[in-house]
């Protein structure tokens, strides 16, 4: 099982020389794509495996969905879909790890199996206790925007500059995590595309990630199969919006992003490879 210092060097050195490729691994019923797919160990060791050898850097294990109006889990239940996995996946394989939940026991339960990275859709909002579960095990965390909550975040959202609210919520998210002793080298941002946002303030989330990027810290964007790419094509379904999501994400690679979270990682390397190669002069990365 590899150490969370040598995890957070490992992708420290990566980025900035080629976009890293976070897999989600969803270990839920009810995901808005994947849901079901992965819910036993099984299945979900074999996903691993698989995106492992597609060139994934990062493994994202959720196991509560956060797709808009899905209800909270239950503590015991995410721990039980998650921190098997999270142990399972740390004594196989030499990958960096993430823990995608809200919940500060999910969390130090899942770092303590074998994570290294929280990714907190709430920016560590929603529990108040998770500033100190991450800075306690020095591990890295993922600050997300978000407006309202997955139950209530796309009935009504509404901004009056989309962009310079967004930046200013990460700005707070990122001093609330250096206040609680995160070191600021393990703080990434999210603008979480999708999350309380309109396909309007989507797309302006995209064009603008350089204004987020010049916060300081790496940016990670998730816009993999998300309805507003659908919305583009005319009402497609998430099994349609692959090559939708590819061009979201070369556009991402241009536009700043650090790193990208996908559910196809294949796919995702690949394009994401060719933008580096385009922007960042970087050939044959691995």
């Amino acid at each position: 099982m590899a150490a969370i210092p040598e995890v957070c060097q490992r992708l420290q050195r990566a980025q900035g020389h080629r976009t890293l490729v976070m897999g989600i691994l969803n270990c839920t019923p009810d995901s808005f794509y994947d849901g079901g797919r992965y819910a036993t160990l099984q299945k979900a060791l074999a996903r691993a495996e698989q995106m492992i050898a597609e060139g994934a850097d990062i493994l994202d294990i959720g196991g509560e969905s956060t797709r808009p109006g899905a209800t909270p889990v239950p503590l015991e239940e995410e721990l039980r879909r998650t921190i098997p996995i999270v142990e399972a996946l740390a004594a196989r394989y030499d990958i960096a790890l993430s823990i995608d939940t809200t919940k500060s026991e999910v969390a130090r339960r899942a770092l303590q199996a074998g994570a290294h990275i929280v990714n907190d859709i709430s920016g560590m909002t929603f529990d108040p206790r998770m500033p100190e579960v991450v800075a306690e095990a020095g591990a890295m965390v993922i600050l997300m925007h978000i407006q309202g909550t997955p139950q209530t975040m796309q009935q009504n959202p509404t901004y009056g500059d989309v962009v310079r609210e967004v930046r200013a919520t990460l700005a707070q998210h990122a001093e609330r995590a250096l206040r609680a002793g995160i070191a600021r080298e393990r703080i990434w941002i999210d603008p979480g595309i999708g999350f309380g946002k309109r396909l309007e303030h989507n797309l302006a989330l995209l064009r603008h990630l350089p204004e987020l990027k010049s916060l300081g810290y790496p940016l990670l964007v998730g816009t993999s199969r998300k309805s507003f790419i659908g919305q583009i094509l005319g009402g497609l379904p998430p099994e349609e919006r692959l090559e939708g999501t590819l061009a979201t994400l070369a556009l991402a690679v241009a536009w700043g992003a650090d790193a990208v979270r996908v559910h196809d990682v294949k796919e995702a390397v690949r394009a994401v490879r060719v933008a580096d190669a385009l922007i960042r002069g970087v050939q044959n990365a691995v």
